[in-house]
């Protein structure tokens, strides 16, 4: 086990934004990442598989038995990380998605005992690479939207039950066989695409229409082609035109999208725009305004050796970007590309929060190259 705390400062890529690296750890453990404040000391902490690092510092924690993956052969047991306080005992939990296709579980926080966190069962075979975390019914509490073994996006609802922690309610969102559903299925997003004020379910092949009532009424299927395999879908309205576009970039090749969503289509017919294609492999997406301007910026990177190095540009270098958005005199889009890292790239999530306290979004990610915190200054 490797614990690395390096600090970098990071020369200006823009007038207001700037970062500071910080190599939290230096080995392949995962590449899903979370952030929340473990131990209820007011600071916020970073969870990467079967560790967290306590702030300010970063002193390494184990939560579980660990294991250091080899990046050039191996995928790890942790591609996506969530924290949430599942069971609603005010300790903060680590919900992880295992390789595509396998399981999901929660690790109970065990409080101030210091022990390993309890693992317990979510679903046995969790397919998309870009599942969510949402409150897909309002009620503050935990949901999770992915497809399952059946090839059938499903909603998991945890619902709270004393002594055995909790239970998860599955509601089917869509038929078996359903697009966006079946393993290793990437692209997976959530907002409303239609206008009527109910969050849809977006994926690569089409988008599921919310009903009025999530958990019993159908959901619709909208089979409108939104791009190829990709990491996180976000909706806005780039364009100014009031409907909805979507901003997408492709998860194993090269390519950055925005598409157009032509007037008056209600999330039917889609224009798609190259952003930028000069780096692949960009698994990681994550759409906030981070330099206060009112319009939202994306931040994204390589995936480092996401197939091992067999992906198209997979050996060059782990770049990480934030893109800042303008718009022109029609209000036409454009991104102007600032450079933040060329040796750490993202994993399969790029977390965005305000980890020092500071009021600036900093950025966090994990992958084969380790884990990384870029500390807005």
């Amino acid at each position: 086990m490797a614990l690395l705390l390096i600090t970098t400062d990071i020369a200006a890529q823009s007038a207001t934004v700037n970062f500071r690296k910080h190599v939290i750890h230096g080995d392949f453990i995962s590449e899903g990442v979370a952030v929340a404040d473990v131990n209820n000391d007011g600071l916020t902490d970073i969870l990467a598989g079967a560790y967290w690092f306590q702030a300010p510092d970063w002193q390494v924690h184990q939560l579980t038995n660990s294991v250091t993956y080899d990046h050039t052969s191996e995928w790890s047991d942790s591609f996506l990380n969530f924290a949430s306080d599942v069971d609603q005992d005010g300790w903060t939990d680590l919900i992880v998605f295992d390789f595509p296709g396998t399981e999901v579980n929660w690790f109970k926080n065990p409080g101030k005992t210091g022990a390993f966190w309890k693992k317990f069962l979510i679903d046995s075979t969790a397919r998309n690479e870009s599942p969510m975390m949402i409150d897909l019914d309002g009620d503050d509490h935990t949901d999770l939207v992915f497809g399952t073994g059946n090839d059938q996006m499903t909603w998991f609802e945890g619902e709270p039950t004393g002594s055995q922690g909790i239970i998860w309610k599955k509601v089917a969102i869509s038929t078996e066989k359903a697009p966006g559903s079946s393993t290793f299925s990437h692209g997976l997003g959530y907002d409303d695409m239609d206008g009527d004020g109910r969050k849809d379910i977006i994926t690569t092949g089409g988008w599921w229409q919310a009903p009025v009532a999530a958990a019993t009424d159908p959901w619709t299927l909208n089979e409108t082609g939104l791009g190829q395999p990709c990491s996180q879908m976000y909706l806005f309205d780039l364009d100014h035109d009031g409907d909805q576009d979507l901003l997408s970039a492709s998860a194993h090749n090269y390519g950055i999208w925005w598409h157009e969503q032509l007037e008056s289509s209600n999330g039917g017919v889609f224009k798609e725009h190259l952003i930028d294609s000069s780096f692949s492999q960009t698994h990681g997406l994550a759409l906030i305004d981070l330099n206060g301007d009112g319009l939202p910026d994306f931040i994204t990177g390589k995936r480092y050796f996401a197939h091992n190095g067999k992906d198209p540009g997979g050996h060059e270098p782990a770049v990480l970007y934030w893109y800042e958005m303008r718009r022109d005199r029609q209000q036409r889009p454009s991104w102007v590309p600032h450079l933040i890292d060329n040796n750490s790239g993202v994993g399969l999530q790029v977390v965005v929060e305000d980890i020092t306290g500071d009021q600036k979004s900093d950025i966090v990610i994990a992958n084969k190259k380790g884990v990384f915190l870029f500390e807005s200054y």
